[in-house]
């Protein structure tokens, strides 16, 4: 297995390689994302337009809870696929007990921590009096499903660590479908069931979830799998373990929590800065959809990176520098090509993008938000250089680059700005943010990249002094 998976990832023609490998990465990323998109769509429809904002202000707990998910289940993959390497079965079994425990502990406190203080959450989450009922029964089905939804996380990252990854894309897309088709059942109440609003979308993801993680632990203890689950003995956990588990997945916690932080941050800022009519509540509503579809369009340019990774950190440790320069080379034309195409597509279809989220068509709510997503959309053109910068950083075995690279946007650009813009400019300085950060991260990656390539054509023989 190990000696075929090699001579794929170095001798395969990497144009196909990177096709094939970003594929599956590329469906499972669009169906993660294709559920946070037909909520928003069937909320809209069913409950109006402030009902959308309610989403976006209990994305940050869905965020933060993802972001620790990803921290146990990363790191847990990480120390599995070395145990796996030398055949450790212990080791192997430590790091997967350790893991779910891990996870269970810190979700249910999450969960119940939230439910005690939900008001106040809500509140410093940027919560508005017309959007505070909505968010408020969105976020009790919403944190219950956290439990399910972050145990499948983990045991996804695990599917992948022991050579599965068709398990974890099934996960996800059981997850996205079962949710499209449970929303306008509870939401609109069809088939005689309650119509339930808001409440409905909450309880359409609240049962995908436990669907999708029923599936993942049912694969997960599959005499064909690797991991060793016991559930008998689940409570034999290595705490020695937990620290590397933890100092392995850090990165990404900040990274998505901080990400979760920004959101905030913004929410609040619409709360002090929007105009008193027609309020912050639909302003709010108007960011919570360009966040959504910004995931679900640029969620293909991440697939590719994530196939990119791979063949990467396999050509790099082994020296072969025709074939990483070749494959980083093809990747950064597709990924150059698809961004710019989804800014050309945003231009010309914001408002039609708008018009599906509007149960009434309300013209400010379109043509504002249409107007929002087009002045963000063109630091699309650019910022798929940082995205690709980074992965290639990571993968050649450089986190500090890559954390740098990542936090140039989130940290060192995106939140003195948008704090100045939104004194400068009011509630348009939030989208001029957006735009400026990508575009000046962009375009620092895009030099730091061309450095790179031209170290990296030296290394090449037939191009060396």
């Amino acid at each position: 297995m190990q000696d075929t998976r090699g001579a794929m990832l170095g001798g395969m023609d990497v144009k196909k390689l990177l096709i094939q490998l970003a594929i599956p990465a590329t469906i499972a990323m669009m169906a993660n994302a294709l559920y946070n998109l037909v909520d928003t769509i069937f909320v809209g429809r069913g409950a109006g337009e402030i009902a959308i904002g309610a989403l976006g202000i209990v994305f940050p707990i869905q965020m933060i809870m993802m972001a620790l998910a990803l921290m146990v289940g990363m790191g847990s993959a990480s120390i599995f696929s070395r145990a796996y390497g030398r055949d450790d079965q212990s080791a192997m079994r430590r790091s997967v007990n350790t893991a779910l425990l891990m996870n269970l502990v810190i979700s249910v406190i999450i969960v119940i921590v939230g439910l005690i203080y939900i008001d106040a959450l809500l509140g410093f989450f940027g919560a508005t009096q017309e959007n505070f009922g909505y968010a408020k029964d969105y976020m009790v089905f919403i944190l219950i499903a956290m439990v399910p939804f972050s145990s499948a996380i983990v045991l996804n990252n695990l599917a992948r660590a022991e050579g599965r990854p068709k398990v974890a894309m099934i996960t996800l897309l059981i997850g996205a479908s079962v949710n499209i088709v449970l929303d306008p059942i509870l939401i609109f109440g069809w088939f005689g069931l309650p119509e339930m609003g808001v409440r409905g979308a909450a309880l359409a993801t609240l049962i995908a979830k436990s669907l999708s993680f029923v599936y993942v632990l049912a694969a997960s203890l599959q005499k064909s799998s690797n991991l060793g689950i016991d559930l008998r003995h689940l409570y034999k956990v290595d705490l020695p373990m937990t620290r590397e588990i933890i100092a392995i997945g850090m990165p990404t916690l900040f990274r998505n929590v901080l990400g979760a932080f920004l959101v905030i941050i913004i929410n609040r800022l619409i709360n002090h800065y929007a105009p008193i009519d027609p309020g912050p509540g639909i302003y709010i509503a108007i960011y919570s959809v360009i966040n959504r579809m910004i995931m679900f369009l640029l969620l293909p340019g991440f697939g590719l990176v994530q196939g990119l990774i791979p063949i990467v950190g396999y050509n790099f440790g082994a020296k072969l520098h025709k074939r990483l320069y070749d494959v980083i080379a093809f990747a950064t034309r597709l990924i150059a090509i698809y961004f710019v195409a989804v800014f050309l597509v945003t231009l010309v279809s914001a408002e039609w993008l708008f018009k599906l989220f509007s149960r009434e068509a309300d013209p400010f709510f379109i043509s504002e938000g249409a107007r929002a997503f087009r002045i963000i959309a063109v630091g699309f053109t650019l910022i798929g250089f940082q995205f690709l910068l980074s992965s290639v950083y990571q993968a050649m075995g450089y986190p500090v680059r890559a954390f740098l690279v990542t936090m140039s946007r989130q940290f060192f650009l995106f939140i003195p700005l948008v704090f100045l813009f939104t004194f400068l400019f009011g509630i348009s300085g939030i989208w001029l943010t957006f735009l400026t950060a990508d575009i000046l991260a962009g375009t620092l990656s895009f030099v730091i990249y061309r450095y790179e390539m031209r170290d990296l054509k030296k290394k090449i023989p037939q191009y060396s002094v």
